[in-house]
């Protein structure tokens, strides 16, 4: 990577100090106090306090020895508040939603790259709140049924993958979870051998990881910088936007154009963009979305693309590391499952009520390792070699002053709820530690006092995932038909000497499993023919 020019970068380090400097007198406007934290040092702040890894866990204990469930932190001119307690987060995120939906600035993803189409980036507003509700109409928990039949196949040929060849478990993941994705949304099959959309999601995705970083780019933090042309020493990030800005349009307008050729054609068949495209019939032509209704559907369907591969992939190998972990989880709701189903026989959705240790053991998943355990605190070096603390992830933003339980919230101020210590609060989850499904049960059936992770795991306020009742039918029926086919085991060397995974995450945007190692073989014959019998 290059770097900058010196009297550049000298420049640059005066005007972070006078940056810091003036953000900081210009949010001294009110006489309470803020949230407490840590000492905070003249212009940098908490700059040098900040953690280098698993920050949810260093701000979780801040939390408990400053006695508060709401903490701030100033780096280097930029207020960070941090929410440790669901009363706090519903509080801010639920009651106070108008305030605190907003996003950041970011000059890189919106403006350079032309980004305009995430969610997570776009600002609250009339645009955002018509793909949210096509995003409700065709997602909520009851229309989401309509693409069981896609959830079933692609769990089933997901079976017969790990069946022929049970290698690369993640990698199977995700070619299922991006191939039932593009059914559901497009109605287009992938093909595993050269396909053309596999490519070109996985980069833009990884450009998505890399971009969405707020503070990942200089010009993140100096917008005025987008004026630099592309030819100039330290201005790599424009060279960079102008090579990542065809792909990123071309994963929104390629699929969506095949599916409309297909409706045109009459051979579409039925996913979240066909449906769309035949609602617009001559008594309603704009489908009840405006007269902007073609990019409202666009934007709903590169969306769902876009957000929902990583995180079920994230998901279902935190499931597989819990049964590496635990088997005598994986034996008892294996037997639930025989008992119920019948040894050899596949589940169906119609099967999930009757499955009560089952469905607490995919609820334990959501809560044992989030995916998303925050938006993480964490060093990046930017492509200009410039080292800075930033908020990764897509967090809360507050553009005016507040207050909360007597302190003062800053305006402009980044808000962040600490999911990895909500969902091991003691005193909602005691015990939190160990992956226990019996957590959500009572009596052999789930228990309704003991909340449910799933409203805390997708987020919270209007910000909340609009894909949480997708991603949970599909865990759940991925998980439950594993359970029933397969025994998941530690890896062995060749001498037979059990390798012991490593139970860590990726820090990030999402906590995805550090590459491992298992062993994946189906429980009997009965189960292989059940397999066998989905083709």
């Amino acid at each position: 990577m290059e770097a900058l020019p010196v009297p550049l970068l000298f420049v640059c380090a005066l005007s972070v100090g006078f940056y810091a400097f003036m953000r900081r007198s210009q949010k001294q406007q009110s006489f309470l106090p803020l949230p407490p934290g840590p000492t905070k040092l003249p212009l940098l702040g908490n700059l040098l306090d900040m953690p280098a890894e698993r920050p949810w866990e260093t701000w979780h204990r801040w939390s408990k020895e400053f006695g508060s469930d709401i903490m701030h932190l100033d780096v280097a001119g930029d207020s960070i508040v941090v929410l440790e307690s669901l009363d706090a987060v519903k509080e801010l995120f639920d009651r106070r939603s108008a305030l605190y939906s907003q996003r950041g600035r970011f000059p890189m993803v919106m403006e350079l790259l032309d980004w305009n189409w995430s969610l997570g980036t776009i600002k609250y507003g009339d645009f955002w709140r018509k793909c949210r509700k096509s995003f409700h109409d065709s997602f909520n928990a009851v229309a989401v049924k309509q693409f069981r039949p896609q959830e079933t196949r692609a769990v089933h040929e997901l079976l017969r993958g790990l069946l022929d060849d049970p290698q690369d478990i993640m990698g199977k993941f995700r070619l299922m979870a991006t191939s039932l994705i593009m059914d559901m949304t497009y109605g287009i099959k992938i093909l595993p051998q050269k396909d053309p959309y596999l490519p070109l999601i996985s980069e833009v995705m990884h450009v998505f990881t890399v971009t969405s970083v707020p503070g990942a780019f200089l010009v993140d933090t100096f917008p005025i910088l987008k004026f630099v042309p592309s030819w100039f020493p330290g201005a790599r990030f424009k060279r960079q936007a102008a090579t990542w800005r065809p792909m990123i349009q071309d994963m929104r307008r390629l699929p969506w154009e095949e599916t409309k050729r297909q409706v045109e054609s009459g051979t579409a068949p039925p996913s979240f963009a066909a449906n769309t495209l035949r609602a617009l019939d001559n008594n309603n032509p704009n489908g009840g979305l405006g007269s902007d209704w073609e990019e409202v559907a666009k934007t709903v369907a590169a969306n769902v693309l876009g957000a929902g591969a990583d995180t079920t992939v994230a998901a279902l190998g935190w499931f597989v590391l819990a049964m590496l972990a635990y088997p005598d989880v994986q034996k008892k709701a294996q037997a639930e499952l025989d008992a119920v189903l019948g040894h050899g026989a596949l589940p169906t959705f119609d099967d999930e009520a009757a499955l009560p240790y089952t469905t607490a053991l995919v609820k334990e998943v959501l809560r044992w390792k989030p995916v998303g355990p925050l938006g993480a605190l964490v060093p990046v070096v930017r492509a200009e070699n410039i080292v800075n603390f930033v908020v990764e992830g897509l967090p809360h933003f507050v553009d005016v002053e507040d207050e909360y339980a007597g302190y003062r919230i800053p305006a402009g101020s980044t808000v962040i709820a600490n999911t990895w210590a909500l969902l091991r609060d003691e005193s909602i989850y005691p015990d939190p530690i160990p992956f226990k499904p019996e957590r959500f049960l009572h009596d052999g059936q789930l228990d309704p006092n003991v909340r449910d992770p799933e409203t805390i795991a997708f987020g919270f306020g209007r910000r909340i995932c609009p894909g949480r009742n997708f991603a949970s039918s599909t865990l759940w029926l991925t998980i439950a038909s594993m359970l029933a086919t397969f025994d998941i085991e530690k890896a062995t060397d060749a001498e037979g000497r059990i390798l012991e995974p490593n139970y860590d995450g990726f820090p990030g945007l999402i906590s995805a499993p550090l590459p491992f190692e298992c062993t994946i073989k189906p429980r009997s014959v009965r189960t292989v023919q059940a397999i066998q019998s989905t083709v």
